[in-house]
């Protein structure tokens, strides 16, 4: 079975392809997802995207597929929703610090999942500063729900996602799959995704897509493409609370006055200054206390409304206590 019908559509150029609804959408990518294509099919799929863009419905289609084959991770035994961080893009100019955002978040409590892999080479992951800090991800399955910060690698959570993503290896171009991970939630129960955009035009499409699946997130324009406010300025920050869009958070304007004191962007020298900052030796970023603050105001809200969850087993991690 092949996706010439749907690469008819969308193949067609700028101005001449033609969108699929959300159900046609889903069906594509669930033959990509399911080893249902040829190599020359994906590659066609990921050039005929790359051209004409996904629309926010699309994009839903997409996520549909992706949401039904994952594996999901258990929900914390805590019973507090799960505070969903996709991480892929790592950092090259600047300390990595979403390992600094998912640390601050145990810390008040609350149950963490990262996701992500590499995707470029010459960045620093966020994986590598988490093995820094004693931090392990999914290496079997395991009932390790007690845990509040774990860390889940794509291709444990769904292996033809990861293909998809590694197919820019070879093409050059980024495909949907880049931006699927960052709006996939891999988890059982209620979760509150946080999530961020690269380029201003992804603002809209993104919370677009959001509030149309009904995902509950914090979207911000991220730090070198991760899902945690730049350390030295404060980013606009984006609440979708069913299906609706609430600006939380306006950019911090003006001239700044102080630059924070931020670690090379090295794994060993980003995870030592993390622990310092941890043990209150060294301030919070002032962006990132307040994007904590606006995370778990979002999370305190879905607990009161979300029912209760029973802890699953569908997958488990390896983390640290």
């Amino acid at each position: 079975m092949g996706i010439s019908n749907y690469l008819k559509e969308i193949g067609r150029g700028k101005d001449g392809a033609r969108s699929l609804n959300r159900a046609q959408a889903a069906d594509l990518l669930g033959h990509i997802l399911d080893g249902q294509v040829s190599d020359l099919e994906i590659g066609a799929f990921c050039i005929a995207m790359r051209v004409k863009g996904e629309t926010p419905e699309e994009m839903a289609g997409f996520l549909d597929a992706v949401q039904q084959r994952l594996a999901l991770v258990p929900p914390s035994a805590s019973s507090k929703p799960t505070l969903v961080l996709p991480s892929y893009n790592g950092a090259r100019k600047l300390p990595v610090l979403t390992p600094l955002l998912a640390l601050l978040l145990t810390q008040a409590g609350w149950p963490v999942l990262i996701h992500g892999c590499d995707t470029e080479d010459k960045r620093i992951s966020t994986q590598k500063v988490l093995l820094a800090l004693g931090i392990e991800g999914i290496e079997e399955a395991k009932e390790t729900a007690k845990h509040l910060l774990r860390f889940a690698s794509t291709g444990v959570l769904l292996p033809s996602l990861q293909d998809l993503l590694n197919v820019r290896r070879v093409i050059g171009l980024r495909n949907p799959a880049h931006s699927l991970v960052k709006l996939m939630r891999p988890v059982a129960g209620p979760a509150v995704l946080v999530t961020s955009y690269t380029h201003p035009e992804y603002l809209h499409s993104m919370s677009a897509t959001l509030s149309q699946v009904g995902t509950t997130a914090l979207l911000l324009r991220g730090t070198e493409g991760e899902a945690v406010a730049d350390a030295r300025r404060c980013p606009a920050m984006e609440a979708i609370w069913q299906g609706h869009i609430q600006r939380v958070q306006e950019v911090q304007a003006g001239p700044l006055t102080q630059m924070p004191d931020l670690p090379p962007p090295e794994a060993e020298a980003t995870a030592a200054w993390i622990r310092r900052v941890l043990a209150g030796d060294i301030p919070v970023p002032p962006p990132i206390a307040t994007q904590v603050q606006h995370i778990i105001a979002l999370a305190e809200r879905l607990a009161r409304t979300a029912p209760a969850t029973t802890p699953s087993t569908t997958l488990a991690v390896e983390s640290t206590p």
